[in-house]
């Protein structure tokens, strides 16, 4: 079983920087690691996956809508993973989620709880 757990999130202004952190916990999650993402999901929006990134070789990826802006990272030593935002604005505003894949698994299997990012304009 792998424990996530999301925190950094809150109320800012729009051109502000936000940064989420998501602690990794779980005695097979070093072992079975294999990617970890930020989902977000918006009121009466779908969820979106807007960064991941492989948890040995460190490939990232981005959405279309935060390319440029967000920068995903990874701490292997801690189990952490990071989400700086920046230039954000009222779109970004969503609950985020710490989502992680293990080896054989078909897409994210283990989720946090969430942390409310708002952005006011």
């Amino acid at each position: 079983q792998v424990q996530l757990l999301e925190s950094g999130g809150g109320l800012v202004q729009a051109g502000g920087s936000l940064r989420l952190s998501c602690a990794a916990s779980g005695r097979t999650f070093k072992a079975y690691a294999y990617a970890m993402g930020w989902v977000r999901q918006a009121p009466g929006k779908e969820r979106e996956l807007v960064a991941s990134i492989r948890w040995t070789v460190g490939t990232t990826y981005y959405s279309d809508s935060v390319k440029g802006r967000f920068t995903i990272s990874k701490d292997n030593a801690k189990n952490m993973m990071y989400l700086q935002m920046n230039s954000l604005n009222a779109e970004d505003t969503a609950v985020y989620y710490c989502a992680a894949q293990r080896v054989g698994e078909s897409g994210y299997k283990s989720w946090g709880q969430g942390t409310q990012v708002t952005v006011s304009s």
